[in-house]
């Protein structure tokens, strides 16, 4: 009932400054899927509701999704001190801010539209009056009495019980004029007896012995007595204005009226005792109803914290993740498998689909002339001073100096000999390949330097490490890479690449951004083969932030080549029989995040030998029939 409707409320009762929450809108990050993870979506609280949309510019093409928050159930992380999930019946939202103090401020305002909205709450009951009146109270209850039962008799006592009330006030009415009327006369009657008394006593005359004895007789208005005294005679009184009430008749109905009030009350007491069973009846199994709806919502309640929604953010890598390593394991080596698959479908329709043999025109190696020379394999234990860095002038830009840093230290280290290194363990060793692995945490992070050798026949190391630099065919042989692109273009031969890789669930997904440089580095001693570098490492650049969708991974990574030749047999050219290229892998990852370290270990152990294997036998089938890129 409303202030207006209720004619019996007071304006105490009311608070006018009471009113519906005010809408409330932002940025929050909600958690799409597993592939995508968690993503910037316009978050609007209005009317109870939760609704989300793409951007805010989106709102004009509707929502996204919504929640009602009458039942919904908002439970802060606690572990994580920017998000906050809610949760209605099957559905559950995960959200985090982009502060506590944001998080603070949504949660205040969910609870606060929870709170004034539905029954029950603050605003409903203020907007009703404080006061019923008895006759709309008695109304209301008899409705909701009679509504599940047979009949309206006990409608029709109540309208019985008003009739026989108006005929009682009418009687009641009545009988008080009659009383009122008779009280009155007898007053007057009295008042004027009085005064008749006192005139008398007055004018009474004397008497003799003689006249006492006489017969007494009337004379006119008065009585003479034997004792000579005579007393005036008074009418009847009459009260005036009762016009003949019939006193007898009006008790007789009064007394009527009475009984059927007493008979028609112990009929409504009978009905009521019969319905109060019968209600009594229907609380307990609603009470009975309500227990068992609480013991079972208790319980999903405590199933739903210890075990969250699979496939959540709860379910991904971190200290407190709700899997446990084995099961780690387990997804992320199932989730390698089916990328595996994926990809040899990929090269067995290549296979199938047609090839042009002849080379395009304006090819990179078209204009190349081939060399004729041999080299001696390069000694580990050539130092720095052995070799020259060749830079263009072109190539200086503002990263220049970290670019010549990191091609130093990549030459004076990469190339050492590990045999003597008892830190280096020797974990893969296929043919030619051998992967090395040097264990190293930092607070709880697998940052394991990663080293890998291997011999390729046919193509030189300027190719190799062109096919490695190069961004337009980084997609045809880098199968984890979901995509990226080049952020900024330095020089010739240094790019700003940031790229993100394709998830494997349960790890989060990474992203990169990178500096990618190639170098030739010309040997002073004839003797000694030239040298090609790419090195990958991290830069930061304010057009590549870092996002919540991914763990930014840094990496310093190198590929070192080197090409043998083999002197041909006579005056034969030197063919692609006659080269061989040695190629040194050296990575240093940190992926950010978290993760079990076996998990780490296991993939790098896994996937690098096949990076290797890829790449080489991708460089092998682009070069075949091409002149030779020395």
């Amino acid at each position: 009932m409303s202030e207006k409707s209720s004619s019996s409320g007071s304006d105490e009762d009311v608070d006018p400054e009471s009113g519906p929450p005010v809408e409330h809108g932002g940025v929050l990050s909600k958690w799409t899927n597993y592939i995508h993870g968690w993503q910037d979506r316009w978050v609007v609280l209005k009317n109870n509701t939760l609704s989300y949309y793409k951007s805010e510019d989106e709102r004009e093409y509707g929502c996204r999704g919504s929640l009602c928050l009458s039942k919904a159930i908002i439970t802060p992380h606690e572990f994580d001190e920017c998000r906050f999930d809610i949760s209605v019946n099957d559905s559950v939202w995960y959200l985090r801010a982009e502060d506590p103090d944001h998080r603070l401020h949504w949660i205040d305002s969910i609870e606060l539209h929870k709170a004034e909205s539905g029954y029950g709450s603050e605003t409903s009951l203020r907007r009703h009056g404080s006061m019923l009146s008895l006759t709309s109270a008695a109304s209301a209850l008899s409705a909701t009495s009679t509504s599940s039962f047979k009949g309206h008799s006990l409608r029709e006592k109540l309208a019985e019980m008003e009739t026989f009330r108006d005929i009682l006030c009418r009687q009641v009415d009545t009988l008080q004029k009659y009383f009122d009327s008779c009280a009155d006369g007898v007053s007057k009657d009295e008042f004027h007896r009085d005064r008749v008394v006192e005139e008398d006593e007055d004018d009474f005359p004397t008497t003799t012995p003689s006249t006492a004895s006489t017969t007494t007789r009337p004379d006119g208005d008065y009585v003479h007595n034997n004792n000579g005294s005579k007393e005036k005679l008074f009418p009847p009184a009459s009260p005036k204005g009762i016009n003949g009430i019939d006193f007898k008749g009006e008790a007789i109905t009064f007394k009527a009226t009475t009984a059927g009030i007493l008979s028609t009350l112990s009929h409504c007491i009978e009905l009521m005792v019969k319905r109060e069973d019968s209600w009594q009846k229907r609380l307990d199994k609603e009470l009975e109803k309500r227990r068992r709806v609480e013991d079972g919502y208790k319980s999903a309640m405590n199933e739903l914290k210890k075990k969250s929604h699979y496939g959540g953010p709860d379910y991904e890598e971190g200290p407190n993740s709700l899997i446990n390593e084995d099961e780690f394991f387990d997804a992320v080596e199932a989730a390698l498998d089916r990328q595996d698959k994926i990809e040899e479908q990929c090269q067995s329709e290549k296979v199938r689909s047609p090839r042009l043999a002849s080379v395009p025109p304006g090819d990179a190696y078209s204009t190349m002339a081939t060399h004729r020379f041999a080299a001696k394999p390069h000694s580990p234990s050539s130092s720095l001073s052995s070799i020259e860095l060749v830079t263009a002038s072109e190539d200086i830009h503002r990263f220049s100096g970290q670019v010549e840093e990191n091609v130093e230290n990549h030459m004076t280290y990469s190339l050492q000999d590990m045999g003597g290194d008892a830190n280096w363990q020797l974990v893969i060793e296929e043919g030619e390949m051998k992967v090395y692995r040097r264990e190293v945490e930092e607070n709880g992070i697998v940052l394991d330097p990663l080293k890998a050798t291997h011999s390729v026949k046919g193509v030189t190391g300027h190719e190799v490490c062109h096919y490695f630099w190069d961004t337009a065919v980084r997609l045809d042989w880098e199968t984890t890479i979901e995509n990226f692109n080049v952020v900024e273009t330095l020089s010739d031969n240094a790019v700003i690449v940031y790229q993100t890789h394709k998830r494997v669930w349960p790890a989060s997904q990474r992203d990169v951004l990178y500096l990618s440089a190639m170098r030739k580095i010309a040997a002073t001693d004839e003797n000694d083969p030239d040298t090609w570098l790419v090195c990958n490492f991290s830069v930061d650049h304010e057009n590549a932030q870092p996002t919540n969708r991914c763990v930014r991974a840094k990496i310093n990574v190198a590929l070192i080549c080197q090409t043998l030749v083999s002197p041909p047999e006579g005056d034969k050219e030197i063919s692609r029989d006659n080269i061989l290229c040695k190629i040194t892998y050296v990575a240093n990852v940190n992926p950010g995040g978290w993760a079990p370290a076996s998990v780490l270990r296991a993939v790098a152990k896994r996937e690098y030998p096949k990076f290797l294997k890829r790449f080489t036998s991708y460089v092998q089938e682009k070069t075949a029939g091409k002149p030779i890129l020395f």
